[in-house]
């Protein structure tokens, strides 16, 4: 096996067949997490990534988007602004309804925290179906933002969840096959 940083990424993924429920299968990324060394590469190799021409805030998804985007907006001197599950954040917030593989449900960011047209990058651990990303995207451009780029730790390539972000920058660390 090869040790390249994608390759001992995906060496940490754990598959969790029929859940969240039966057909689906869950992606565990702690094991990324818990390994400090492997943990502040993927994070220093993002910060290196956008380093170049850096946005002015970072957006993680709930809930593990947050950890990797929090620690890579602390590295890069940048704030951080989440994007959480509906009923999460006070008033004053913007909300994207939509269907996912096992059900509805929404995502929500302050409203008045992207306007003037502030350069974002959004950080997830995942990349699938794209759905989550694709709704993100859009709360950013509703909260007055720009999507200038995104960056996931792995993208699940048979999913082929890129498709919808074809004119966007979008970095993935390591890519699974299936």
């Amino acid at each position: 096996m090869s040790d390249s940083l994608g390759d001992r990424i995906l060496a940490k993924v754990r598959e969790m067949p029929d859940f969240p429920k039966p057909g689906l299968v869950f992606r565990d990324i702690t094991r990324i997490m818990t390994d400090a060394d492997l943990f502040r590469e993927v994070v220093d190799t993002l910060a290196d990534r956008f380093g170049g021409e850096p946005p002015d805030l970072v957006c993680g998804v709930e809930a593990r988007g947050y950890i990797f985007g929090a620690a890579l907006a602390y590295r890069m001197g940048l704030g951080f602004l989440p994007i959480r599950w509906e009923g999460k954040l006070p008033p004053d917030r913007l909300t994207a309804d939509f269907e996912l593989e096992y059900g509805f449900d929404a995502l929500e960011v302050h409203g008045g925290d992207l306007e003037g047209g502030r350069r974002v990058l959004i950080v997830d651990d995942l990349l699938g179906t794209g759905k989550t990303i694709e709704k993100c995207c859009e709360l950013v451009v509703k909260a007055g933002g720009k999507i200038q780029a995104i960056a996931v730790v792995v993208e699940v390539e048979s999913l082929r969840g890129r498709a919808r972000f074809e004119e966007t920058d979008l970095v993935a660390l390591s890519k699974l096959g299936e």
